[in-house]
């Protein structure tokens, strides 16, 4: 596939090269943005598991569904890299 620039105005075609500099900042690009969302996912995730953590206290009994609640807070970074990908969601936190 033939890429172009403008020099000038002028319509020029792309050395290997260029289209090889071009396509590796693309990749920078795209990898500093999924690095981004993974981070959004984690801080959040680690926001949410920081209101609980009161109940891992010594004194407290922590029921099985609030510690089913906060394993799959933990693991949620296993199996989703953004807020965005498809089905994401936070777990729901028990009554």
């Amino acid at each position: 596939m033939t890429k172009y620039k403008l020099v000038d105005g002028v319509k020029v075609e792309m050395s290997p090269s260029e289209i090889q500099e071009v396509e590796n900042r693309t990749k920078l690009i795209e990898k500093t943005e999924a690095d981004d969302d993974f981070q959004m996912l984690r801080i959040e995730r680690n926001r949410l598991l920081a209101e609980t953590d009161w109940m891992a206290n010594s004194d407290v009994t922590m029921s099985t569904a609030w510690k089913n609640y906060r394993q799959a807070l933990r693991d949620i970074t296993k199996t989703y890299k953004s807020m965005d990908d498809k089905d994401f969601k936070f777990p729901d936190k028990p009554k």
